[in-house]
């Protein structure tokens, strides 16, 4: 069973933009991205060892961690040089002017 929650609005995060959001809920804070118009929402820490991706570097849709330099592409999640690890993602909603996810319950 899926829970659905509000991350934030949709112009919180322009083309271009992230955000890392506090979701009640949820252990980390999650991160958003407009990734040229489509809204990606992952997990907001590294799943190689819990660092911070807020201040990771994005290019082409992938996220560079700052800690370890582990590369994740935002779309599916997986990481560029070790299959073993993947980066949560959530199913993202728009309603109305409201970016939800669907997290597992």
């Amino acid at each position: 069973m899926a829970l659905r929650l509000r991350v934030c609005r949709v112009d919180e995060v322009p083309p271009g933009a992230r955000r890392a959001v506090v979701v009640p809920g949820m252990a980390w804070p999650v991160l958003v991205v407009n990734l040229d118009g489509e809204l990606v929402v992952s997990a907001g820490v590294c799943p190689h060892e819990d660092v911070d991706l807020t201040g990771g570097s994005i290019e082409d849709g992938v996220i560079t961690c700052p800690g370890h330099s582990y590369e994740f592409d935002l779309r599916t999640g997986r990481c560029t040089h070790d299959a073993r690890l993947i980066l949560p993602r959530y199913r993202v909603s728009i309603i109305g002017d409201e970016i939800w996810i669907d997290a597992v319950g």
